[in-house]
């Protein structure tokens, strides 16, 4: 018989899945966890220089390193490929949502009650995926990939945990899933961007969606 998988953790637990890409090994001397992490923005802060003028389709680990004027070795070593400098150009974007609806003010934070937190969660979001799309659909080289990655495992977390604080009906675990999946960035991108949907429509719908598993506004 299948054991039934552990259910999301609950909210003292939230916290500690944000994901660190970047965390030194035990035991390494600090001077060097800093030299580590002041080359790391360097590179980050050259990828997004160059995201910015050319897009995600054309940054390539030749070009970061040359803009950042360090050898291709470097970049190499600290990403290890091109999809692990996406993932880490995405990490600081992701850690500012995380911070607003972990910490942040209410609505969305901590401090509202479960249903206005979660009515407000989606929108933000929406826009999240909307405002990062290229950088998302460029680091999605593996479609299963995004599921088991900390920053969904812990959106879905978040979700099943309002959910089941607001006496949500259904499979709330499922449920979540579905909601995630109604805001995810391939599908807001095709919507607004192919088929000339407005934001506050795809809102709406998030809205919506939460009324209809006994979420009241």
């Amino acid at each position: 018989m299948t054991a039934s998988p552990p259910p999301p953790p609950g909210p003292a637990a939230l916290g500690e899945m944000r994901a660190d890409l970047t965390l030194a090994a035990a035991g390494e001397p600090e001077q060097l966890r800093a030299d580590a992490a002041r080359n790391r923005a360097l590179l980050l802060d050259a990828a997004s220089r160059l995201l910015a003028h050319c897009g995600a389709a054309n940054l390539t680990m030749e070009s970061v390193a040359a803009a950042a004027g360090v050898g291709k070795g470097t970049v190499f070593r600290r990403f290890k490929d091109r999809t692990g400098l996406l993932i880490a150009l995405l990490d600081h974007r992701e850690s500012l949502l995380q911070a607003a609806f972990l910490s942040g003010p209410p609505p969305m934070g901590p401090g509202a009650p479960a249903a206005e937190r979660l009515h407000a969660f989606g929108p933000a979001v929406m826009r999240h995926e909307l405002d990062h799309h290229e950088l998302i659909l460029a680091s999605r080289t593996d479609p299963l990939r995004a599921y088991a990655a900390p920053a969904y495992r812990l959106r879905l977390s978040h979700v099943a945990m309002l959910l089941r604080e607001a006496h949500a009906e259904g499979e709330r675990e499922l449920v979540a899933h579905s909601l995630l999946g109604s805001v995810d960035a391939t599908l807001v991108h095709h919507l607004t961007c192919e088929r000339g949907m407005r934001i506050e429509r795809l809102e709406q719908g998030w809205h919506d969606l939460v009324t209809r598993h006994g979420v009241a506004r």
